[in-house]
């Protein structure tokens, strides 16, 4: 350490110009080295069920009904971890419009999680409309549910590919949300950056139930979707989930009573194993 210090003085360098230079490269390697310990944990994380499974695919119209049926669902995140959900049973009907009232930790994500296969499950089974889920392929599965979360996301680029990236549905179409895109000159070609911080959180999470109006899917989940917003906004939206998907299976979690106001059921999960219906 001396003969650094002597170097640098000699170079003309102060010993605090030298002290900071020396924290900054000590950071940026600390900062490599865990990059290549997150890119070695990725390398190594479970491969998902396959995307596509030939000869087991389901029409463009499933779900048709809505009716989801949780079997003695088990979850577990880890091989030798405790269970998160401890054998869950229970029946959404078609239409119905089911409200998740729970504390943090009850395990509530861990279900919505489950029903996406983001995780799968360790016992148990979900079955949708008489078909398991996990005999599907992820892209059908996933592609045939909607979702409105919390954190709305937005892809880079235009308001037209944030709402429909896969460019099935014509402008005419996009209507869902046409007081926001009319402020803008540019309508629906007006820009979106990166996770859409150029658009308010009220304009970015009508953003997704335009996504999910387009898509008409027969079941739909709100995951703490009015969390962030104003009330005003937050009555829009109860408005057109009693209007625009009254012929649909809702399955909310909220934190605020108006929103499962219009809940036909409501449940509420103890510990990941108890599960009341009222």
């Amino acid at each position: 350490m001396a003969g650094f210090i002597g170097m640098a003085l000699s170079y003309g360098l102060s010993l605090n110009t030298f002290l900071v230079l020396s924290v900054q490269s000590q950071c940026t390697m600390s900062n490599s080295i865990i990059d290549i310990e997150t890119l070695e944990q990725y390398m190594h994380i479970p491969i998902e069920a396959p995307e596509i499974i030939e000869g087991n695919r389901q029409a463009l119209n499933w779900p048709e009904f809505g009716k989801v049926e949780i079997c003695d669902l088990k979850v577990r995140y880890r091989r030798n971890s405790p269970l998160v959900l401890q054998g869950i049973s229970c029946v959404f009907e078609g239409r119905e419009k089911i409200g998740i009232v729970v504390r943090t930790g009850s395990g509530k994500t861990t279900l919505m999680n489950a029903l996406f296969r983001l995780v799968e499950p360790t016992k148990g089974s979900i079955i949708v409309d008489g078909v398991n889920i996990c005999t599907l392929r992820l892209h059908d599965q996933r592609s045939h549910l909607g979702v409105i979360p919390q954190d709305p996301t937005l892809f880079s680029g235009s308001v037209r590919y944030s709402l429909e990236p896969l460019m099935d549905h014509t402008d005419q179409e996009i209507w869902a949300l046409r007081e926001a895109v009319q402020e803008k000159e540019e309508a629906l070609d007006t820009l979106v950056v990166q996770d859409g911080s150029n658009w308010s959180m009220r304009q970015r999470q009508l953003f997704c139930l335009g996504q999910v109006l387009l898509k008409r899917r027969k079941i739909l989940v709100l995951d703490e979707a009015t969390a962030s917003i104003d009330n005003a906004t937050d009555s829009v939206i109860q408005k057109i989930m009693r209007t625009e998907f009254a012929d649909c299976s809702v399955i909310t979690v909220a934190h605020r009573i108006p929103g499962v106001m219009d809940s036909t059921m409501i449940l509420s999960i103890s510990d990941g194993e108890r599960i009341f219906r009222f």
